[in-house]
């Protein structure tokens, strides 16, 4: 799926986004408020409004992986929670010509419809990049330079590109803004590579390329800030009290146990109340 898919599938939500404003601008007022089950179950959302979301749900949906990945050297995980029915998280990744395995994933400033029409301009400009056989630093600066040309006031992404190896078992990433990734090998967690200017936000932004040589056993975290920066009822955040710790615990587990484990973890330590940003996270386990 090239630029076009993505351009016309951000038409879409366009479509569904004026139509649910002019459906009733009392629903949308109630949309940018409390969880989902919330606007659902409340009331407060006309027949015609709900219509317009669940469509704008599964156009979404329709950008998002079905499954994950499992390759002879890795297995790939993920786990997609939006703050509302749609929001601004982006993730993908998919086989290369070259026998490489990409993945990618971000997150637009924002919330909503809204958000979620820009993340869909993204993507496809996304798919349209990998394809060029460029390097991930490459991809980046040619997303931030593509953005650029018919900039939107406002709207900018943190973006991720990364690139596994199985033939090296090297994994290189370019990253545009967001949380730094995290490496459990063995009985050690760290952070990653480094970070750099959100794409869509300075034309000519340049950004580095990042090389992680793995072994069996390793697995990474990418995860937007959603996660990094959920809060407990105390206003202690995830990332700073618990994230590094339970990540320690993963270095046995597989992409999928990871994945589930940390989603778990996270529900504890947020005491079930519902997360206030969209959360993405992808695992990649490298198998033996």
């Amino acid at each position: 799926m090239g630029s076009k898919c993505g351009l016309i599938l951000s038409r879409c939500l366009a479509d569904l986004n004026v139509r649910t404003i002019n459906a009733c601008q009392s629903c949308l007022a109630w949309w940018n408020r409390g969880s989902v089950e919330e606007k659902f179950e409340s009331g407060h959302i006309c027949r015609d409004c709900k219509e317009h979301i669940r469509e704008a749900k599964l156009i979404q949906s329709s950008l998002l992986p079905t499954r994950g990945l499992c390759h002879e050297s890795v297995e790939i995980a993920f786990r997609f929670v939006p703050f509302s029915a749609v929001g601004g998280d982006f993730v993908d990744f998919f086989r290369l010509p070259d026998g490489c395995i990409g993945i990618c994933l971000g997150d637009v400033v924002g919330k909503g419809l809204s958000a979620a029409m820009f993340a869909a301009l993204v993507m496809g400009l996304l798919r349209g990049i990998h394809k060029t056989g460029t390097d991930t630093a490459r991809v980046l600066a040619l997303l931030n330079e593509r953005l650029a040309q018919r900039p939107i006031q406002g709207r900018f992404c943190s973006t991720l590109y990364a690139v596994w190896n199985p033939a090296t078992r090297e994994l290189i990433f370019s990253n545009a803004g967001m949380p730094l990734p995290l490496l459990v090998s063995g009985n050690v967690c760290r952070q990653i590579g480094e970070g750099g200017l959100p794409t869509g936000m300075f034309p000519g932004a340049t950004y580095g390329r990042h090389v992680v040589q793995l072994g069996p056993g390793d697995s990474v975290l990418f995860a937007t800030d959603g996660l990094h920066d959920l809060r407990n009822e105390e206003g202690i955040e995830f990332c700073t009290a618990q994230m590094e710790e339970v990540w320690a615990q993963c270095g046995t587990r597989s992409a999928t146990e990871s994945a589930d484990f940390v989603f778990d973890r996270q529900a504890v330590f947020s005491n079930g109340r519902p997360p206030h940003d969209d959360i993405t996270a992808v695992v990649l386990k490298v198998l033996g």
